[in-house]
Parts: structure tokens; C-alpha cells; sequence
């Protein structure tokens, strides 16, 4: 009995980590008119940080490999902006940021989540 809430407690650690407490901590530099891979696999974007510059045109390639319901899409919120990715074909998003700042990109119900870092220079 004593294992199995230990197990239990463990999960629930886990997930709350995951869900709630990761951010990513490798981030890839994108520079102006770049266009960055982001592959959609595994309950995961990767990579989940990519850092750009205010005013510098990027491209992301969005790549679903992921066939589960909750990767058929990527939202920015703060931008309001949401794509379908359908499965095994690239979709492309161009972003011009305007101000500096954090902006996370996840899918519909937030369990892949990845962020776009906007520096001033």
C-alpha cells in the first residue's frame, strides 16, 4: 500500500513538473529571415526555445510527426494566432516581432508548449 502512494505521489510530481514548472533551457539563436525547424514529436517541441530579434523577420517550420489529437495544432495566444498541422507536411509561419518579450507557443490544450524569446537587440 505504502508503495503504490509513493508511486502515486511520484506521477503526480512528475506531471505537475511537466505541465506547469518545465521550461525549456536550450534556446536557438534565429536570425533575420532564417527559417527554424520545429518538430512536433513525442509530447514535445523541439526545439521549445528559439530566441529572435525585435523587427527581424523569422520563419518556423512546424513538422508534426506526433499522430495524437492535441498536436493538430499550434497557437500563439499572445499573438492570436492558430494553425492546423497536419501530419507529415511542413507548415511554415512567418513572424515579424514588434516588442520585446516572451512569446509561448503551445497546442490547443497547452500540454506542448514552447516559447519564442524577442530580444531588443
Amino acid at each position: 500500500m505504502i508503495l503504490v502512494n509513493l508511486i502515486g505521489l511520484l506521477l503526480i510530481t512528475f506531471i505537475i513538473w511537466w505541465f506547469w514548472l518545465y521550461h525549456p533551457t536550450t534556446a536557438v539563436m534565429a536570425a533575420a529571415g532564417q527559417i527554424i525547424d520545429i518538430r512536433v514529436a513525442d509530447g514535445v517541441y523541439q526545439p521549445a526555445l528559439i530566441t529572435a530579434v525585435v523587427g527581424k523577420g523569422i520563419s518556423l517550420r512546424f513538422i508534426r510527426s506526433d499522430e495524437t489529437a492535441c498536436a493538430a495544432q499550434v497557437i500563439f495566444p499572445e499573438l492570436g494566432l492558430q494553425k492546423e498541422l497536419p501530419l507529415a507536411k511542413p507548415v511554415v509561419i512567418r513572424l515579424v516581432p514588434e516588442k520585446a518579450g516572451d512569446l509561448s507557443f503551445q497546442c490547443q490544450m497547452g500540454m506542448y508548449r514552447g516559447m519564442l524569446r524577442v530580444r531588443s537587440k
